[in-house]
């Protein structure tokens, strides 16, 4: 990149003063995690991140006109981005042109209508539901909104409170939200996929199912939590290095913030998992987990040859554990090594070749919550495969199908059913291996290409 740029990112940055950062952080929180916001306390520091986030590019300063048209810095659009209000106008009427959602514009122009004394109304009315260290005097009421949805007392498709404390001294502000709701239960309704149903059950009859939304970036955690070298020194798992640098590849791809965790004890594992599930997920679309390991039925076995439940790491984010991603889908992907009964080979033609170990995923019942998917490497009481050179049967499929099938929009139980096929068909040196789905998933779930 060019002086150039450098040194108009520096002289827009000097421009902006605490208002217009606070501003811009808010309509940024579909695209930066609000942890990250929270933490940026100066211009240059929100340009930098806009930068790392892939958000501005010499190239294309899209999004940073956005901000600055959102914000009515109109005079630095124009002086320093050679921009103008009206082409903005003309320019954000294109469908897909718009990186702030709606909602989030919504909440913004809200804060921005209110006067003080409303303010403060809003915040005598919030008593009970925020602390009142959070609705100080000096409180803004963008600080006010981001603490109603950090408490999830308002989202996106939720805004009744809202609508509730503003209906007796602003109903203009309440006819806003009403719009912004009748717009939304419209478009809704224009995204729900075709849904064909076998004309042998409703012949006249047609049915949809919906998609969850992938709008964010990250749209969420990818945790990899990876056990290579036991205590006991018969146990190590060769190739599960691949598995997790696999994982990374395709999911930094999908635009999930990836990180992975070696060699971890039972009661780590469950830490873990734990942690992930007691973070903000407000501005995240989704959550997944890969976990390689020994195990046997129901458990997990850590490096110190103790074990944890399957079933109490899952529970960890159902809805009333992990409120921020109620309605969000949660992924678990189980590689889980142990000898125990193998499959029956079928009269198939060879395709695999190369040394292998065994690995048996455990059964495991996911809690009754919706929107969980648990994907395990082979039926109950099966052995799985590993590649010592190139990683487990299963996760590599995984991966590869991942990247052949995510850019032709197909959902992922459509993904997880032709990973299903593939292994089913290969010949494990005379054995055969078959993946487990367990879904509780409501709608489709397809993943977006950056």
């Amino acid at each position: 990149m060019g002086m150039n740029f450098y040194k108009l990112l520096f002289d827009i940055s000097e421009a902006l003063v605490a208002d217009d950062l606070a501003a811009l952080k808010f309509l940024s929180l579909e695209h930066i995690p609000m942890r990250k916001l929270e933490a940026i306390q100066d211009p240059k520091a929100f340009l930098r991140e806009l930068q790392e986030k892939g958000l501005i590019k010499e190239e294309n300063l899209s999004f940073l006109k956005e901000l600055l048209y959102r914000i009515n810095r109109i005079d630095l659009l124009e002086t320093q981005l050679g921009s103008s209000r009206q082409e903005m106008e003309r320019e954000l009427q294109i469908p897909g042109r718009a990186k702030v959602s709606a909602y989030r514009q919504l909440l913004y122009g809200i804060a921005e209508d209110l006067a003080p004394e409303d303010v403060e109304r809003v915040k005598f009315l919030l008593q009970e539901r925020i602390p009142n260290s959070k609705l100080q005097d000096n409180a803004s009421m963008l600080k006010v909104l981001l603490e109603m949805e950090r408490k999830m007392l308002i989202k996106e498709d939720d805004l009744s409170m809202l609508k509730d404390i503003v209906k007796d001294f602003r109903a203009d502000i309440k006819k806003k939200i009403v719009s912004f709701e009748e717009q939304k239960k419209e478009n809704d309704s224009k995204e729900k996929l075709p849904y064909p149903v076998p004309v042998s059950v409703h012949p006249a009859r047609q049915t949809s199912v919906e998609s969850y939304k992938m709008k964010n970036n990250p749209h969420g955690y990818c945790v990899i939590l990876n056990n290579y070298i036991f205590q006991n020194a018969c146990e190590v798992r060769q190739g599960t290095i691949e598995d997790g640098e696999a994982v990374k590849r395709v999911f930094e791809w999908l635009q999930f913030e990836t990180v992975e965790y070696m060699d971890l004890e039972a009661r780590q594992i469950y830490e873990k998992v734990k942690m992930y599930s007691e973070k903000d997920h407000s501005n995240m679309d989704c959550f997944a987990c890969f976990i390689f390991s020994h195990g046997e039925k129901d458990k997990i076995k850590g490096i110190d040859d103790q074990f944890v439940n399957i079933k109490d790491l899952v529970s960890c984010f159902n809805g009333s554990n992990c409120p921020s991603l109620a309605g969000k889908p949660k992924l678990f992907f189980i590689q889980a090594c142990q000898g125990s009964v193998d499959h029956p080979p079928v009269t198939v033609k060879e395709d695999f070749s190369g040394h292998l170990e065994m690995d048996v995923t455990p059964l495991i019942s996911i809690p009754d919550e919706a929107d969980i998917l648990v994907g395990m490497a082979t039926v109950e009481h099966y052995k799985c495969y590993r590649c010592t050179n190139t990683g487990s049967v299963y996760i590599q499929c995984l991966c590869e199908k991942m990247k052949l099938l995510c850019p032709h929009g197909k959902d992922l139980l459509t993904i997880l059913t032709e990973v299903s096929k593939e292994v089913g068909r290969k010949d494990l040196n005379g054995w055969k291996q078959m993946p487990k789905i367990t879904s509780t998933l409501r709608k489709k779930l397809i993943f977006q290409i950056p």
